[in-house]
């Protein structure tokens, strides 16, 4: 990778040759470019370099505030401290549009030239989504972090989830692929990830632990027992950082300053405790 007098950044790939990039972000000063990656999208080209620097990069320990985090259809999600946000729907605000891309791209003859462009226009559209989806994904993991260090979420599969009968809104939230980015966020800005166990998180008072039974249509957590009245994913969010809280604690290692769970990179398990080591960060992928 060099630069030319025209200020144009240029890369060399073997059996290609040197062709222009749009470099996203300088490469960090002692990284060594050790592998590219060509990918196509639509149709626009993209080059994912893997850089590679010795470094040991510890695995974030349990410290601060923690945040529980409920996601759900009606709110995207909702946190321990009150914060809400409302589900985006990105395929949604789009699908009337789409839909009559798709149905331009049905008139046409297959492998004929209008096919082609057609069929690139609803490429296009669905890379918009993804891209779009995916940037909103990381603001909130970012907000996420900023709000506190240890961060808590339910482990549910959301595959099982998606073919239901509210498939398609699964699918446009994405909860899956926003739990994966908020646990490399939480890695990346050394804050703490876990998760929980998610049977009865909204059928739980966080308050007094009482058993407290809705269904989906009730939307107000209000606690017979002690009296407690909250919004039901708020509750359900403080269910979460609850367990979070108890996951750690029963890791067996006082203090919490060197507790980590099972499911997270790096982590290895004794006889009787479990035991954080040190991960080497090798390599580093940024898209340029």
């Amino acid at each position: 990778m060099y630069q030319n007098p025209v200020t144009t950044l240029h890369i060399k790939l073997p059996k290609i040759g040197v062709i222009p990039i749009n470099l996203h972000r300088p490469i960090p000063t002692g990284f060594v470019v050790k592998q590219v990656r060509i990918l196509r999208k639509a149709d626009r080209w993209y080059a994912s370099i893997s850089l590679q620097c010795d470094v040991s990069v510890p695995d974030p320990i349990p410290h601060g505030h923690p945040i529980g985090v409920d996601i759900g259809l009606e709110k995207f999600l909702a946190t321990s401290d009150g914060v809400l946000v409302k589900p985006p729907k990105f395929f949604k605000q789009l699908q009337s549009e789409l839909k009559l891309l798709q149905r331009r791209l049905s008139r046409k003859q297959r492998r004929s030239r209008n096919y082609e462009k057609q069929r690139l226009k609803v490429a296009r559209l669905h890379h918009q989504i993804d891209n779009t989806r995916k940037d909103f994904h990381y603001k909130q993991a970012h907000a996420l972090c900023d709000a506190g260090d240890m961060v808590f979420m339910e482990d549910l599969n959301y595959r099982t989830s998606a073919k239901g009968m509210f498939g398609k809104h699964m699918l446009d939230a994405g909860f899956g692929q926003f739990r994966t980015i908020v646990k490399y966020v939480c890695w990346k800005r050394g804050k703490f990830f876990s998760e929980v166990d998610a049977r009865g998180t909204s059928q739980e008072c966080p308050e007094c632990g009482g058993e407290v039974k809705k269904d989906l249509s009730v939307r107000v957590h209000s606690c017979p027992h002690c009296g407690y009245k909250t919004d039901r994913d708020v509750a359900a969010g403080q269910n979460i950082r609850n367990r979070g809280i108890a996951l750690i604690s029963t890791a067996g290692l006082a203090g919490m300053e060197t507790a980590c769970p099972d499911d997270l990179p790096g982590i290895e398990v004794t006889q009787s405790r479990q035991v954080s080591k040190p991960r080497n960060r090798a390599t580093r992928k940024s898209s340029k």
